[in-house]
């Protein structure tokens, strides 16, 4: 099984309550996909034509700051703009988090 889909299949929680609000285009319409291959990465959630990168962080990236500051670095360098989330926040400021990914895909 690939990576991708097996990580598609082990959603953090915070993943799936942000995926139910994504999928089927149900914001404003912009196409999301998730654990998408873009490059040697792998990433939460993309916006292919809006070129945004949306990633769900649990605590291990606390202490993983240079590893995320090079894959926000390479994913930049191609054009994509990346949007960090903690799971916390994901959690208990849904509307919010939204608010931000909305401003993100106006500003394209």
């Amino acid at each position: 099984m690939s990576r991708a889909r097996s990580l598609r299949r082990d959603q953090s929680t915070a993943e799936q309550k942000l995926w139910g609000r994504l999928r089927n285009r149900q914001l404003e319409g912009h196409k999301f996909r998730r654990q998408v291959p873009l490059g040697r990465f792998i990433v939460d959630f993309s916006c292919y034509d809006a070129r945004l990168v949306i990633e769900v962080d649990g605590g291990q990236h606390a202490e993983q700051t240079q590893e995320d500051a090079a894959r926000t670095a390479w994913f930049e360098s191609r054009g994509f703009r990346v949007l960090r989330f903690w799971n916390s926040e994901v959690e208990e400021s849904m509307e919010g988090v939204l608010f931000k990914i909305l401003e993100a895909l106006k500003e394209r």
